[in-house]
């Protein structure tokens, strides 16, 4: 059994997990505080993009071709790592659940805001906001968590080659890739039901163009609840910050042996494994450090909305590009499956697309 077979059985798990769990994201400890916000909390008011009837359907046209770019790439990814045999390694067993988590955090943020920007509203019910907010903090915190696994499966590979098959096996693989999941999952759950068990009292009005927690704390009117849901803010970062020394520590073990390799075409080759996955890390660790680090001396709604979308909507769509750029196999994969479907295409437009095996 490979990790794609082993994977199947448990995102089937998670899936089934998520669906007997969804419904309590949102229910408050105490019964009170739950008639207390369905009741004088129906809905929330985004952060529009702009006031003019113009720049609204700008922002709508370009969302959608962001979305496009990223259902496309991800799942040109999401088919060649699954049809081409070469990508059946770890890597792209780990570069697979990526694309998952990249398609997941763009399916989450831009649809509303393609749908508040062309129909003119700013309204979010109460219940897809717990949502969004589950779904956007369990697909980024397992986004991280896969990165670090992948920096582990660069360190493995380069450091110490001979124990590459024995570390990384199918079954490693799929245990690493649960965890994450599984990580992301709970992760997601505790914040979001701390903080949608807190009474809201200070409006509806959120500063940012979709749900995020930040933001709903700055509604709170508890501060009992608002010390624990940053307490677990707090405990979060720290876990974050230990897979990013974790990762900045791997890397610099990573040089140390690229460097003593002789050859100038081996460290080359050695670098341009580790370059795309380095770039990712960078990226994203960039803009969330800043969105949610920065001092608020620089705070501002105009930059908290350029920084969010970096962070939510650009970074998981230049992930598969930055990734496909510098990888050979997974380019030669996607030649394949493109130009099997044009060439079905023109030979046959009622057949499916040419899969490589």
């Amino acid at each position: 059994m490979n990790c794609i077979e082993i994977w199947s059985d448990i995102v089937r798990g998670v899936c089934l997990n998520f669906t007997l769990w969804l419904p309590f994201l949102s229910r408050p400890c105490a019964k009170k505080q739950q008639m207390s916000n369905s009741s004088s909390m129906p809905q929330f008011l985004l952060l529009a993009f702009a006031d003019r009837r113009e720049l609204q359907l700008l922002h709508f046209w370009l969302f959608l071709a962001i979305s496009l770019a990223a259902l496309l790439a991800n799942g040109l990814i999401l088919s060649a790592v699954a049809c081409d045999h070469h990508l059946h390694t770890p890597m792209g067993f780990f570069l697979l659940n990526l694309s998952l988590t990249d398609l997941g955090c763009i399916c989450t943020t831009v649809p509303k805001a393609m749908h508040n920007s062309l129909w003119d509203t700013t309204t979010i019910s109460y219940m897809g906001c717990a949502a969004q907010v589950f779904l956007l903090v369990f697909f980024l915190g397992t986004e991280f968590s896969l990165l670090t696994i992948m920096c582990y499966d660069r360190y493995v590979a380069i450091c110490k080659p001979l124990h590459y098959g024995t570390l990384l096996g199918s079954r490693a693989c799929a245990h690493m890739a649960a965890a994450a999941w599984a990580t992301g999952f709970l992760n997601s759950l505790l914040h979001t039901a701390n903080t949608f068990s807190l009474p809201l009292c200070k409006g509806n009005a959120l500063g940012q163009f979709f749900c995020e927690i930040p933001h709903i704390l700055k509604l709170s009117c508890s501060h009992s609840g608002y010390l624990r849901e940053l307490g677990l803010i707090v405990v979060s970062v720290c876990l974050i910050f230990g897979c990013f020394v974790f990762i900045v520590f791997s890397y610099v073990q990573i040089f140390r042996a690229v460097l003593r390799i002789p050859s100038q075409q081996g460290r080359h080759k050695a670098f341009s494994t580790c370059l795309p996955h380095l770039t990712v890390v960078s990226l994203f660790s960039s803009t969330s450090f800043f969105a949610y680090l920065k001092p608020p001396s620089i705070s501002s709604p105009s930059l908290d909305l350029i920084v969010s979308v970096l962070y939510s909507v650009m970074s998981p769509t230049l992930n598969p590009f930055i990734y496909s750029l510098r990888n050979q196999e997974l380019k030669d994969a996607l030649r394949k499956i493109i130009t099997g479907c044009f060439s079905e295409a023109i030979n046959s437009p009622s057949s499916a697309c040419y899969l490589p095996h």
